[in-house]
């Protein structure tokens, strides 16, 4: 009996479900596609990920070991593979062999049969995609996040700088704990700051008579407290760039810039004396 699923993996029959388990997750990494781009490597993905399927379920893995290549229909496991196209998912494929498609009562049946169907092959995706939104200050300066999945709380670090629809991939944490865990990033909005690239701009209130005279007011920024000056006659909606704080390209390292689009903070009347008021009235141009 040919023992072409452990041949798959790279493993004697006798191996133990860790070894089996370190042997597929050595060989997926060596071939997935997004990191193997040779001619080949895709399909012998889907092979491994094939053999993994059957050989880490015990109750599987007795059936193979009890009848071996007859359950492909006489061929090793990689002629067998190798026969399909692409659209099939491979769990239908195995459900139909170990569920009954290949069994007749407690007699094991020679062949593999669809009905006449052209079936596809493809290899068995363990990993899990799911969406997540994180806060706006996680998003500029990074850290550990908890989150809630499958029943389980989860703590994921985030990357200082990540932006929206960025994935994060958490190994291990995909289907049957065999797949990672993908996961869209959303980044909730800030009441504070706009972000645009590495740039971040933050409206800024300042006092009438500062805009109007000139003078300096402290700003907070996500790296530290900052003195600005406001020149004379500083009109609203001017742009202050304080550069270097802003967020941090991933790729880079560079930090983009902050701009502080100055606003003039106008006092309450209410709160003025009687007499400036007045003055006010009169004076002020229209």
């Amino acid at each position: 009996m040919s023992e072409s699923l452990y041949e798959t993996l790279g493993v004697s029959k006798s191996a133990s479900s860790d070894e089996i388990k370190k042997a597929y997750r050595r060989l997926a990494r060596k071939y997935h596609p997004d990191i193997n781009k040779e001619p080949g490597a895709e399909e012998k993905f889907k092979e491994i990920n094939a053999a993994y399927e059957i050989l880490s379920d015990d109750k599987k893995r007795s059936q193979y070991d009890m009848y071996g290549d007859s359950m492909f229909g006489g061929q090793n496991f990689h002629d067998f593979a190798s026969g399909y196209s692409n659209s099939v998912n491979l769990d239908e494929i195995l459900k139909n062999i170990f569920n009954g498609g290949g069994f007749s009562g407690s007699r094991f049946s020679s062949g593999f049969n669809f009905g006449g169907d052209d079936f596809g092959f493809s290899g068995a995706n363990f990993d899990t995609n799911a969406k997540i939104k994180i806060p706006f200050e996680v998003s500029v300066l990074g850290g550990e996040h908890k989150i809630n999945y499958g029943g389980d709380s989860i703590k994921i670090k985030i990357p200082a700088g990540i932006n929206e629809n960025e994935k994060l991939r958490i190994k291990g944490k995909g289907r049957n704990s065999n797949g990672d865990l993908i996961l869209a990033v959303s980044i909730e909005e800030s009441d504070e700051y706009e972000r645009d690239g590495d740039d971040l701009i933050k409206d800024v209130l300042i006092p009438l008579k500062t805009m109007m005279f000139g003078g300096k007011v402290s700003v907070s920024t996500f790296k530290k407290d900052v003195n600005i000056k406001i020149n004379e006659n500083t009109k609203t909606g001017s742009k202050i760039r304080l550069k270097g704080y802003g967020v941090q390209n991933r790729k880079s390292g560079i930090f983009g810039d902050l701009y502080l689009r100055v606003r003039v903070g106008l006092p309450d009347i209410n709160e003025l004396d009687e007499e400036f008021i007045k003055i006010l009235k009169e004076k002020l141009p229209e």
